[in-house]
């Protein structure tokens, strides 16, 4: 952890926190620093033939699951097929859909995320990247890019007690995990959705950057919280540095 400057500090710790760098950084994985490609949609399509749903009832699902990215998937198929049972069987075909995509190679890292990633880290940040899906999907694209020890640490739902976005349950899991801050107004979150502003902006979090890489526009982004709004993930430590944070 880092430590105040001067003993005033101790009295003013809004003073301190806002001194200091924003030496956290939680990025989202699709959209935002993966590049999805859509493989999300035909994961939810092959999980939901696989469940026999009627396919005149596809288009309105598929619908949902866009305004929902970024959310924890096992709470979009909660809401998709009611009963816990029928949601848990969902989101295990969703998983293993989705695990098959990556392993047959459609998946790619977005142009300079890696790179990004590795700039934050020699700026002496420190870098979690967090995830809706469950874990073993996590660890298959990880995996696939080649990215186990790209970052300090990794995050999916069920790391930070089972909900996902657009509660702040894993940034505030990375805040305790890596004890990189004092405060969370030293955290600065990416992502691509509404619900990774919703995250960050309840996180506390002092910067919150949108990306314009994956599900959601400018407007959508602003709307729900966004300080910043970047064409993409590789202009975030710029933006950090220029800013002085």
């Amino acid at each position: 952890m880092t430590t105040p400057q001067n003993p005033q500090d101790l009295q003013n710790p809004q003073t301190a926190q806002t001194a200091q760098k924003l030496n956290l950084v939680v990025l989202d994985m699709a959209g935002t620093t993966v590049a999805d490609g859509g493989l999300v949609e035909r994961a939810f399509a092959t999980a939901a033939e696989r469940l026999g749903a009627a396919p005149e009832s596809m288009p309105d699902m598929l619908e949902y699951v866009r305004a929902t990215m970024g959310e924890s998937k096992i709470s979009v198929f909660r809401h998709l097929f009611g009963d816990e049972a029928r949601a848990q069987a969902a989101n295990k075909a969703f998983e293993e859909a989705y695990g098959e995509l990556v392993d047959g190679g459609h998946i790619a890292e977005i142009p300079g995320a890696r790179a990004a990633v590795e700039a934050l880290r020699e700026q002496g940040r420190t870098v979690v990247l967090t995830t809706g899906f469950a874990r073993v999907t996590q660890d298959a694209i990880l995996d696939a890019l080649g990215w186990r020890d790209l970052a300090d640490l990794t995050l999916c739902p069920a790391d930070a007690g089972g909900r996902g976005r657009p509660y702040p349950d894993m940034v505030l899991a990375a805040f305790l995990r890596t004890g990189a801050v004092d405060g969370v107004q030293q955290i600065a979150v990416a992502g691509d959705t509404s619900y990774d502003m919703v995250c960050g902006v309840r996180s506390g979090a002092g910067v919150v950057a949108g990306v314009l890489t994956g599900a959601h526009d400018k407007a959508q982004l602003t709307a729900n919280g966004a300080t910043h709004v970047l064409g993409s993930v590789a202009e975030l430590p710029e933006l950090l540095a220029e800013a002085g944070i």
